[in-house]
């Protein structure tokens, strides 16, 4: 059975720290958490999570991009568990875009990110998946990529004035 687990906030030093390498992707405590996060990430109406944001620090995370109040232009796909993530190739072209964290709640911010990224990663069945993402999902990777090197997205801004509260971001 799964279960929604508790999100820590930033401040937590376990949003500080580097993941650690999955060693076995089948590990029973590894597919439960997989299962624990998608459930997380749709009761808190994330388009994503990592496993550092539950106090679990391996190099794990969910991308689970669906229109919602926090994103509601998000395209849909299925939630998508990748574990052991590498960025392998990126665009020259960088956008400004806002985004939000489920570990920084009532916080928006206007971060740089790559376009497009290729991507490599393990899925669930152990199997080495390779994609291009671009756009809204690109953003989605990269920014929980960042989790499992203890960066948070407030990281990343070029200026505190790139930074709103999510009341005013709902405004805009």
């Amino acid at each position: 059975m799964t279960e929604s687990l508790p999100i820590i906030q930033l401040g937590d030093r376990t949003l500080r720290h580097k993941a650690a390498w999955v060693e076995n992707v089948h590990d029973a405590r590894i597919q439960q958490l997989i299962d624990d996060l998608i459930t997380t990430a749709t009761k808190a109406n994330g388009v994503g999570i990592a496993a550092p944001q539950v106090a679990e620090s391996v190099r794990l995370f969910i991308v689970a991009s669906h229109p919602n109040a926090r994103y509601p232009n998000a395209p849909e796909m299925i939630p998508t568990a990748m574990i052991n993530p590498k960025i392998v190739a990126h665009s020259n072209e960088v956008v400004k875009d806002w985004e939000g964290c489920l570990s920084v709640p009532g916080i928006r911010g206007l971060v740089p990110r790559y376009q497009a990224i290729a991507v490599e990663y393990t899925d669930r069945n152990g199997n080495l998946q390779k994609q291009e993402l671009t756009d809204f999902v690109a953003r989605i990777f990269q920014h929980e990529y960042d989790h499992l090197d203890g960066v948070v997205f407030v990281d990343r801004l070029e200026s505190n004035l790139d930074m709103v509260t999510e009341e005013e971001y709902q405004k805009m």
